[in-house]
């Protein structure tokens, strides 16, 4: 997708017990696991750890160059699938740090002496990078299986039940925003997880300064965008599909399916920000507007102040 140079995403699953190889990023990582449950954790460079759950709808967050890895649980579904965005368009997978792979490539001898154990201790280590490997289920809970760190638990939480954080409902659907603001640790990725009744629409809208790469969940999408100079093209999306929106570029998501459509919009950034443009007319004396559109007042005092953000269907 040459067109998303800001962010780059990943579609992963795991079986239950199996994990994704410890590592480490030149980017950040943020995640939204999409079904079943997985166990993340994570070390930072003061020595505190973290060890967590986290179920459809929940988030995770690892800065870039914090080793973490993900495991597959079974307690709500045979592992999990999730979807991992990257704060670099460029990402790729070739250039994660993977423990095994590194361990390869130093000697025995190198590794006896940074451990302090005898070189016959690594006569059975991978000699190539695992990437993904079969493990257990975990039987211990998340206190009982989290080692202790002298230095304690890492004060910023890497993950967010965003599946139990309130959406806002509006007359087509509902929105929930989770950033830096709620979710303290992602200061580079934000998110608006959308929900859109049947014949609704997300409201004509733009980003003023980050572009939006979006994962439709479920559902059927129509976007058109407007890049400006009688520029705009329509496209149509179903569950897997990403889609890409450049910065201000005008824009809208109908629901044109016969089931909820649910969507994920993502930037790289730490607040969230949309314009309205039916809060952006309201605002504007209306004269002005009436000038540019020749609308009535009454159409003009039917203006929404506050951002509709989601309409629902119906004639007016």
């Amino acid at each position: 997708m040459p067109i998303a140079t800001a962010m780059a995403g990943v579609n992963m699953r795991l079986n239950a017990g199996g994990i994704r190889e410890m590592h480490w990023h030149l980017t950040a990582e943020w995640g939204y696991t999409i079904a079943g449950s997985c166990r993340v954790n994570a070390v930072d460079q003061l020595g505190r750890n973290y060890l967590a759950d986290v179920y459809p709808g929940d988030l995770w967050y690892f800065p870039k160059g914090i080793p973490h890895s993900i495991q597959g649980l079974n307690d709500t579904a045979d592992g999990c699938e999730f979807l991992l965005v990257l704060d670099d368009g460029t990402f790729s997978e070739d250039s994660t740090f993977l423990l095994t792979d590194w361990m390869a490539h130093v000697p025995k001898e190198v590794l006896a002496k940074n451990f302090r154990v005898n070189t016959s201790a690594f006569d059975h280590i991978p000699d190539r990078q695992l990437w993904m490997l079969p493990s257990v289920v975990p039987t211990q809970n998340v206190a009982e299986a989290n080692p202790v760190s002298p230095a304690g638990i890492a004060p910023l939480p890497f993950t967010f039940a965003a599946s139990k954080a309130p959406a806002t409902n509006t007359t087509g659907g509902t929105v929930k925003i989770v950033d830096s603001r709620t979710f303290n640790i992602s200061q580079t990725i934000a998110l608006g997880e959308v929900t859109v009744v049947p014949g609704g629409i997300r409201e004509l809208h733009w980003h003023p300064t980050q572009p939006e790469w979006s994962y439709f969940l479920e559902g059927n999408a129509r976007v058109t965008v407007f890049a400006s100079s009688g520029n705009a093209r329509t496209f149509d999306y179903q569950a897997g599909d990403v889609g890409y929106v450049p910065p201000s570029f005008g824009h809208y998501v109908e629901n044109i399916g016969n089931t909820t459509l649910k969507y994920l919009e993502i930037f790289k950034t730490d607040v969230y920000e949309d314009i309205s443009l039916n809060q952006w007319l309201a605002l504007t004396p209306p004269d002005m507007v009436k000038a540019h559109l020749q609308l009535s007042d009454e159409t003009i005092s039917q203006l929404q102040k506050v951002k509709p953000v989601i309409v629902g269907p119906g004639e007016w």
